[in-house]
């Protein structure tokens, strides 16, 4: 599980940087909803870190409200699914 947490992370922070790179460059762009896809499926942190390293999608609510809220959704699934466990 932490493996494919730290893969889908980069990958959401890499994502971010080359769309932010493309947007430069008048280019095809990756769509708001597979930004927004990676951070539900758990590239969160790497998303959040990628809006503000690349300072891109920043001025979108869906991002600056959306990704933070995903991330602290899944902080407290991550914490309740370790009481569970580890009790």
């Amino acid at each position: 599980m932490l493996i494919y947490l730290l893969i889908i992370n980069i990958i959401a922070f890499i994502m971010y940087g080359i769309d932010k790179w493309k947007a430069h460059r008048k280019q095809w762009r990756i769509s708001e909803k597979m930004l927004l896809f990676l951070a539900v499926i758990g590239g969160s942190a790497g998303a959040l870190a990628g809006m503000y390293i690349f300072h891109h999608k920043t001025l979108h609510k869906k991002f600056t409200i959306g990704v933070p809220l995903i991330l602290v959704i899944q902080v407290m699934i991550f914490i309740c699914i370790m009481e569970y466990f580890y009790r």
